[in-house]
């Protein structure tokens, strides 16, 4: 169910598929962590506790691509990467609506009765999001946008674009009326750059959708892809094991 697309002794990327757990919960469902362990484990015939760094996570109905360090020392480091927003990371969402070609968002978002929920700059709960978006393709009443995540808060891709009136496919917890595949929405991480914890080198992997997402947003994915790397001062890095 998981793509490797890279590994060495410091990193591992992966492709998330959609449904499954980045970490484990209370559910007791398979999640990223827990079965990239064992990969690493029989795979480099590690015996007992394999260590693996869980440095950012993606919501369970959404899929792409995830970077684990394989050490704590490169745990450290693209952690500070993530907190600095060093790490380039791009999400292609597909919505209702038209949203407008372009646009930068910033709301106060807040967690409560288990939804996220925009509020007052004010509100005691209240965290800044901010986000930049790219209209990508329009098509009959929805639209594909490529997203840039300027802050980190749960569930924020989601929250702004259906507090606008554009929730993504897929997602009915925040109003969506079209659905993907029954079970998941329509945001996927397709781009993802970081700096090599000890190499120092700028790698990047790019991503398209699986068959859960329709054949034509699927090209349309493909060739945007193909554009970020094109505009990027790196080729993406092939399998590596």
């Amino acid at each position: 169910m998981m793509e490797i697309r890279y590994v060495d002794n410091h990193l591992l990327v992966v492709e998330k598929p959609p449904g499954m757990l980045s970490q484990g919960d209370e559910t007791g469902d398979p999640d990223m962590l827990t079965l990239l362990k064992s990969w690493v484990g029989e795979r480099f015939n590690k015996l007992g506790n394999v260590y693996l760094g869980l440095v950012h996570r993606l919501d369970r109905p959404a899929s792409g691509l995830m970077v684990f360090a394989r050490t704590s020392k490169a745990a450290a480091r693209l952690s500070g990467q993530f907190a600095g927003h060093h790490v380039e990371k791009r999400y292609l969402a597909w919505v209702q609506g038209h949203p407008p070609s372009t646009g930068s968002w910033t709301d106060h978002l807040a967690k409560m009765d288990r939804q996220v929920r925009v509020v007052e700059a004010g509100h005691p709960a209240g965290k800044k999001a901010r986000l930049r978006f790219d209209t990508v393709a329009q098509l009959e009443g929805t639209a594909l946008v490529a997203v840039t995540l300027q802050t980190g808060r749960a569930h924020q891709v989601r929250v702004q674009f259906a507090s606008r009136g554009f929730p993504l496919i897929g997602d009915v917890r925040y109003g969506a009326t079209q659905e993907l595949d029954g079970h998941n929405l329509a945001l996927h991480a397709a781009a993802l750059a970081v700096d090599h914890p000890t190499l120092k080198e700028r790698m990047g992997w790019t991503s398209v959708p699986g068959a859960h997402w329709p054949e034509a947003l699927r090209s349309m994915a493909e060739a945007w892809c193909s554009g970020w790397v094109k505009t990027s001062t790196f080729g993406v890095n092939p399998v590596s094991l």
